[in-house]
């Protein structure tokens, strides 16, 4: 990738929340970073100091002679910074007034308000990182569980970019042979050749496969599992809800219906990331605005990858369950038979015989069988992947997109290579596939591709 000429200017940008709190951090990184710290720092002459090192001083603004505030500033020099060049952190009081005033100060004395993601898309660049590990420090910020977290640092370590270079170098590899046998064709190596492409295609195939197996979870881990809370009114939808939040984010009465809009809130269950959507109860109703929760119900229903189907387990199916569980019967469903303290009339046999379905018995009141609850859930969608810290996971739309793409293009190769199309057009498709695969880390991605990524960055990051 070709570096512009304001990728080597320096840059500068709030790098912590705006708002009161212990400390802020404003951030530079560039060749004159530590020149332009120099100019607002009353201390020790920071052009003299040794890299990785924290001073105690003042920002001052030169031109009024004005203290701004107190501060330690830390400089680190290139090359082993983040970006691989010169930073500067000022850590100063925590403040949106003081923050915004230190920043100005530096974009008056030669710095550049950075772009969104601009500081990790320096450390890509400079071929700090590739773009996997470019999505992990994304990742990291938005992790919603502690799974979550250590699956974005073990991305950020490597295991995604070693994985998808390993793949390149066995296409490359062959490619390599190709091209020799292409150059030199009197020695009819053309089968040889063929076989050799055949076979590598499988092996990455097979490998690429993997990866893909792991895109559900991934996904999950990234975003949350968008989980509606479904059932007839008065059922303990929103009790469920405050239960699984541990607070009292829905009312919840005696009387049905008191739940008139969709609820969401994100929790964490087992290290499963939920987006919990507690719905009106589905219901036949004449009533306006009941009508219109029921209706943003379903919807929400429908765009559920997990349904938590309650049904009152002290009386028999009505007709509203039946037609609940004929709504649900596509969805990955778990059938909540609740209020078993009031009698259970429902067993966990004749519906799962009836349903075939995950089901389990609860008294959300009495908070009975939660923990059975849980791990229902845990099991249902990380089975195998749990405890395995090493797992290398395919976590975003674009790295499976890119996946599925390359797959495809080496399954052409070897329909190709079956229907006996000389190796030379069947190696297009296989020099495609590296390329698609050098898209995933950013060896071969176009300048548009990485400029969108980085844009849905925070500032200062």
């Amino acid at each position: 990738m070709v570096r512009t000429l304001t990728e080597f200017d320096t840059i500068a940008a709030i790098s912590t929340p705006i708002g009161e709190g212990g400390i802020s951090i404003v951030r530079m990184s560039g060749e004159d970073a530590i020149k332009i710290a120099n100019r607002v720092f009353k201390g020790k002459d920071l052009e003299a100091v040794d890299s990785h090192t924290i001073h105690y001083g003042h920002i001052v603004d030169p031109a009024k002679k004005m203290t701004i505030d107190e501060a330690m500033v830390s400089v680190l020099r290139a090359p082993k910074t983040f970006t691989r060049e010169d930073i500067v952190e000022i850590n100063c009081h925590g403040g949106i007034v003081v923050t915004n005033h230190i920043l100005q100060l530096l974009l008056a004395n030669g710095a550049r308000m950075a772009d969104p993601g601009e500081f990790t898309k320096r450390a890509f660049v400079n071929g700090r990182i590739d773009l996997t590990q470019a999505e992990s420090v994304m990742d990291i910020v938005r992790a919603k569980t502690d799974k979550a977290r250590q699956v974005a640092v073990g991305q950020l370590a490597g295991g995604l970019l070693t994985k998808i270079r390993q793949m390149r170098q066995e296409i490359l590899d062959t490619l390599a042979n190709v091209e020799v046998n292409i150059d030199y064709p009197e020695y009819d190596a053309d089968q040889i050749t063929a076989k050799q492409m055949t076979e590598t295609s499988q092996k990455v195939i097979d490998q690429i496969d993997q990866l893909l197996q792991t895109a559900q979870e991934g996904t999950i881990l990234r975003n949350g599992l968008a989980t509606a809370i479904v059932g007839q009114p008065n059922v303990g939808k929103s009790s469920l809800l405050n239960y699984l939040t541990q607070s009292d984010k829905a009312i919840v009465t005696d009387v049905a219906g008191t739940t008139r809009d969709t609820l969401e809130e994100y929790v964490s269950v087992r290290g499963v990331p939920l987006k919990l959507i507690d719905t009106a109860g589905i219901h036949d109703t004449e009533d306006k605005v009941e009508k219109i929760g029921v209706e943003r119900s379903q919807k929400a229903l429908s765009q559920a990858d997990l349904v938590l189907l309650l049904i009152d387990a002290s009386h028999d199916l009505t007709e509203e369950d039946r037609k609940l569980l004929e709504m649900t019967a596509d969805k990955k469903r778990i059938i909540v038979l609740n209020k078993m303290d009031l009698g259970q009339v429902l067993t966990v046999d004749a519906v799962k015989e009836l349903t075939g379905s995950e089901v389990v018995t609860t008294s959300i009141l009495k908070q009975k069988n939660m923990a059975d609850l849980e791990d229902m859930i845990k099991k249902l969608f990380f089975a195998g992947i749990e405890n395995s810290n090493d797992q290398i996971l395919v976590t975003n739309q674009r790295q499976t997109g890119l996946l599925n793409k390359s797959k495809q293009e080496l399954l052409d190769v070897i329909k190709a290579l079956e229907d006996e199309v000389p190796v030379d057009i069947a190696q297009i498709d296989f020099t495609g596939a590296w390329e698609t695969l050098g898209e995933i880390t950013g060896d071969s991605a176009p300048d548009e591709l990485v400029n969108a990524l980085f844009s849905q960055f925070c500032l200062g990051k």
